[in-house]
């Protein structure tokens, strides 16, 4: 009751905290989030599910920023995909239908699930070479039918 009666009435001690020993980060600009590459497969897994959601892990692919999201550890043989050059990645990633494959220095894997590029627009990694592809949907004459019923 004491303490709060000094704050109330603007008599409370103030004393500032130390800097030594406080933990706090402060908030991570994109320009810190690029990939560092020269990593074990599970540095690169921390610091992409660290930056994941804000400000989003990133490396330059086809002279573009590309931010990964949803990273988790592969522990398998490697997957067949096709290569993916990586500015500054000692190796090419893989994409393949799981997502996008990334090796660390130690020659183990990381699977990147989502893939987000500079003007916003977010894929699954999978799909990096087939995301300027459209389809068309053909409907049946019963279908046609249907949708007119509907409508």
């Amino acid at each position: 009751v004491e303490a709060v009666h000094l704050i109330a009435d603007g008599k409370a001690p103030r004393i500032p905290q130390p800097k030594e020993g406080a933990t706090y980060e402060g908030i991570q600009k994109k320009e810190n989030a690029e990939i560092s590459w020269d990593q074990p497969a599970a540095a690169l897994h921390n610091w992409i599910r660290g930056h994941d959601k804000v400000p989003g892990a990133w490396a330059t692919i086809d002279d573009q920023v590309v931010t990964f999201y949803g990273s988790s550890l592969l522990d398998a043989s490697v997957p067949a995909g096709q290569e993916l050059a990586i500015k500054g990645a000692s190796r090419p990633g893989l994409v393949t239908k799981s997502g996008l494959v990334i090796f660390g220095n130690d020659g183990k894997m990381v699977l990147v699930r989502n893939l987000q590029f500079e003007d916003g627009k977010m894929i699954p990694a999978s799909k990096y070479f087939s995301s300027g592809e459209t389809t068309t949907l053909e409907l049946t004459e019963e279908e046609k039918k249907m949708a007119e019923d509907i409508r």
